[in-house]
């Protein structure tokens, strides 16, 4: 739980929460009242545990972020990577290799989570080509798992 205290700058503490590990499609879980909040990704620096879409809002996570507009949504929606050109702002303290979240712009609402194949700023000047290596989108099966 330190790691992901550190990772979302908010110190945990579930006092009166029912918490679980559990395991799906070769990630584990972390599971606050039977509802999963964070789960270990494999990065090129190891696993490293991270809030699900969920956890970014029970969390009000506010760093490591990158906002997309409205023509984005669609394609992230289905899993798609994210595209440099969709992003209009992001976290300037991201680099390649983070682990980050993707909000939309207009309502700052996250629609998935993902790693950074370009620093923050990049992201930002993009015109063309993948900013954003997706891995769990609004709509996936671990979305539909946390409802």
């Amino acid at each position: 739980m330190k790691e992901l205290s550190e990772t979302i700058g908010v110190e945990l503490s579930f006092p009166n929460s029912f918490l679980e590990k559990g395991h799906f499609q070769e990630r584990d879980l972390i599971l606050v009242d039977k509802i999963p909040l964070a789960f270990q990704i494999q990065t090129d620096n190891g696993k490293k545990w991270y809030p699900t879409i969920r956890g970014v809002l029970a969390w009000n996570m506010e760093t490591s972020w990158a906002a997309v507009d409205h023509g984005a949504i669609p394609f992230l929606m289905n899993g798609a990577d994210c595209m440099g050109a969709g992003i209009h702002s992001a976290d300037p303290e991201i680099e390649a290799g983070n682990l980050i979240w993707i909000r939309d712009q207009q309502h700052g609402k996250p629609l998935a989570i993902g790693v950074a194949m370009v620093s923050g700023n990049e992201m930002v000047e993009m015109t063309k080509g993948k900013a954003i290596k997706t891995i769990h989108w609004v709509g996936d099966e671990l979305w539909e798992l946390e409802t």
